[in-house]
Formats: C-alpha cells, sequence, structure tokens
C-alpha cells in the first residue's frame, strides 16, 4: 500500500456558551457527512499559524487570530480502494475571531457550519482526532464512507521539493543542564548545535518519535513535560546528502523533556546519521554556541520559563 505523509492546521474556535464550531465534509471530500474542527493541509513553505488562519478565512468567512498552541498529533487514514494510507500531522490552535460572518465554503471541502457543546458533538460523526480534543470518546469512521484520499498536500510532491514534520526536545536535566546534539557534515546545518529529535515515521505519534530520536541520538530517557510551540522553516536551497539542492520545508513542533537520570551522552544510532554527538551543556556554556534555528527559539524560553 503507497504511503503517503500531509500535514495540517486546525483551530478550536469558541463561540457563545463556550461552544465550538465544527465544519461537516461535503460530497466532493474525503469525509462525507463527517464534522471536524475547521482547518486543512499546509501549502509548501507556510507557517502553520498562518495556515489556520487562511484555511478559516476560506472554509468558514472568518477573520481569526491564534491565541496559542493547544496539541500536536498525528493519525493514518486508509483508503483500501485506493490503496493509500495517508498520515496526517495535525496542529491545532486556539484562535478567537476577529470578524465575518460564518458561512460553508462555497464549492468545498465542508457544507455546513455549526455551533456545538461538547454533548451535541457526541450526536454526530465526528473526526477522531476532534472528538479527541473535544474529550470525547474516539469511535471510527462509518465503514461505508465514500472515501478517497484529499488531494495537494497528501500527493506525491515534486522531486526537488520536501516538507517533513518533526518533533524536537529542549531537553533538561536535574542540574539544569540543556542536551544539544551537532549536525554531521553533509547535512543542512552542519557543525552546528541543534535540538535532540527529528522527523516521526509513518503512523508514529510526536511525542513517541522525539523520546525514541532522544535515544538513538544521545542514548538518554526523557519524559515529556509540555509542548512548547511550533516552527517552520523553509531553505528554498538546501543542501543535504544527495548533493543536490531541494526546497526544504520543515515544520517542527518543539517539547519541554526532563531526562531524570542523565547518562553520558552518546550518539547510539547507526554510523551514517545526522548527529554527529551530543552532549550537555550547563546554562552558562550556552552562549556563542553555534545555534540552528530551531534550538534558539527553544532556548529563548528558558528551561522553566513560558512559552514563547
Amino acid at each position: 500500500m503507497e504511503q503517503r505523509r500531509r500535514v495540517g492546521a486546525y483551530g478550536v474556535c469558541r463561540g457563545p456558551g463556550g461552544r465550538v464550531l465544527l465544519a461537516r465534509g461535503s460530497a466532493s471530500g474525503p469525509f462525507p457527512g463527517v464534522w471536524q474542527l475547521p482547518g486543512g493541509g499546509l501549502e509548501h513553505a507556510e507557517h502553520p499559524a498562518h495556515a489556520v488562519v487562511r484555511e478559516f478565512a476560506e472554509e468558514t468567512g472568518l477573520a481569526v487570530e491564534v491565541t496559542g498552541l493547544r496539541a500536536v498529533l498525528a493519525d493514518v487514514t486508509t483508503f483500501r480502494d485506493a490503496g493509500v494510507a495517508v498520515h496526517t500531522d495535525r496542529l491545532v490552535f486556539d484562535i478567537t475571531t476577529r470578524g465575518g460572518e460564518p458561512r460553508p465554503e462555497p464549492a468545498g471541502g465542508s457544507d455546513g457550519l455549526a455551533w456545538f457543546s461538547t454533548a451535541e458533538a457526541a450526536t454526530v460523526p465526528l473526526m477522531p482526532f476532534a472528538a479527541d480534543l473535544l474529550g470525547l470518546p474516539v469511535s471510527p469512521l462509518p465503514p461505508d464512507l465514500p472515501r478517497s484520499p484529499v488531494a495537494g498536500p497528501a500527493s506525491t510532491p515534486p522531486a526537488d521539493r520536501r516538507q517533513r514534520f518533526g518533533a524536537y526536545g529542549l531537553v533538561i536535566d536535574p542540574a539544569g543542564r540543556v542536551l544539544l546534539t551537532m549536525i554531521a557534515d553533509g547535512y543542512p546545518g552542519a557543525g552546528r548545535w541543534h535540538l535532540p529529535g527529528g522527523g516521526t515515521d509513518h503512523g508514529e505519534q510526536p511525542v513517541a518519535a522525539l523520546l525514541r530520536e532522544l535515544v538513538e541520538e544521545s542514548g538518554q530517557l526523557g519524559r515529556m513535560v509540555e509542548l512548547i510551540g511550533v516552527e517552520s522553516l523553509h531553505n528554498p536551497a538546501a543542501l543535504g546528502p544527495e548533493g543536490r539542492p531541494i526546497d526544504w520545508h520543515g515544520i517542527q513542533a518543539v517539547y519541554r523533556v526532563a531526562v531524570d537520570v542523565p547518562t553520558e551522552a552518546r550518539v547510539t544510532e547507526l554510523a551514517g546519521g545526522s548527529t554527529a554527538r551530543a552532549a550537555w551543556f550547563a546554562p552558562e556554556q550556552l552562549a556563542g554556541l553555534p545555534l540552528t534555528e530551531i534550538a534558539s527559539f527553544a532556548l529563548a524560553a528558558g528551561p522553566t520559563g513560558d512559552r514563547p
């Protein structure tokens, strides 16, 4: 079965009485009649926070503002007739409205909008990720849906374009030291200190991927503390091991991770990986280190500070 990846941004929008706005899938979409949080796939090089604002304008007619990142999760939908399994990484934001009147998306993927209380949402078919975020039991989708894979981001990208979702950690030990990894030669950012983490595998949840990468890159056993934020990195001429330019778009979820029993940091993944070495750094040792963008972003939050 063909495996595809896509990244989507969605919004939790509360209205009168705390009701949440949901959109119903249209007959032309992959999940007709199923309700979900408004949102959709990222365009290449688009920041997820910008994507959810655009998607809300297109899908609901509302002008919205992002107020926070609520959750990052993943799921896989199998379209057996098409022989395709689509892994979707979903970034869910809290949003507030700034104007506009709700209306369904003209000739688009949704044909209805409504405000639901939690009890009311429990009475309609829900996408599993939406049910989970609303604190409702997650039920399988109806088996008789005339589903077909979504177009666009789930399709195979051009050979010189890549969109990659990854999970990374601001990893701290009880002494307040920060764990960083150095990018190996031949990879974008070679020689710079980076956050532990990396791309998720097909079907893998972000936190599970991060904790796996932490073991492979440093030999440490970690514990997820909280979600810090998400960054988007676009490099239109990245040079990787292939030796040719790639239009690279990385979407990076960042978590705060605790290592309660630290050990000497050692790279354990097989030779030829993207990590050259790993090391613990006291806070005073961080100044002047050559850092990647995502490492600078995470360190700005501080080991115990507020989310950026």
